[in-house]
């Protein structure tokens, strides 16, 4: 079973992509050119999203390194302890709205510390997998196609996060127990 799912990891994306120019030549579509004219769209895509990519990062730094981070922990550790979620999860699920690599180290750390097999652990995990980066995707992707208003967006996106991060730790005490 392994070597056969190694053969498909292997051959996939280049079937699919053999498959995408043989049905665009079918259809005599200028395949060659639509690719040449996709690349230049991402060159000025890519361009476009760098300022909004860098004040979030600045943003993100500026967060942790001034303590707002610890002192926001302040007021959640008591709840989050009350209810039997470990607070060391809670700077995670916050960070994860923010930024997916700072939250991929965070999650990359808690592992490290507690095992991969610990509730932190399979939790820490569970929200990485299943909460998305809204803020940082509003933020980048709505500013680099110009969408201005994205109040009602951030308002179901943060609404997601949060439900993803309950939900997460209710399956994972249900699945796995403390």
């Amino acid at each position: 079973m392994m070597a056969f799912v190694q053969w498909i990891s292997l051959w996939l994306i280049p079937a699919i992509i053999g498959f995408i120019l043989l049905y665009g030549t079918w259809k005599r579509v200028p395949t060659y050119e639509s690719f040449v004219e996709g690349g230049k769209e991402g060159i000025h895509i890519a361009f476009s999203i760098i300022p909004y990519l860098v004040g979030m990062l600045v943003s993100v730094s500026i967060f942790r390194a001034s303590g707002a981070l610890d002192y926001l922990m302040g007021f959640i550790k008591p709840l989050a302890e009350a209810i039997g979620m470990p607070p060391e999860v809670i700077p995670l699920a916050i960070v994860r709205t923010i930024s997916g690599t700072a939250a991929l180290g965070m999650t990359t750390d808690l592992i490290a510390t507690y095992g991969p097999d610990s509730f932190i652990g399979r939790l820490a995990s569970t929200i990485q997998g299943s909460t998305e980066t809204t803020l940082y995707v509003l933020t980048v992707y709505f500013g680099a196609v110009g969408i201005k208003k994205m109040g009602d967006a951030l308002k179901v996106g943060v609404l997601a996060d949060i439900l993803s991060f309950v939900v997460s730790f209710f399956i994972v005490l249900l699945v796995f127990g403390k």
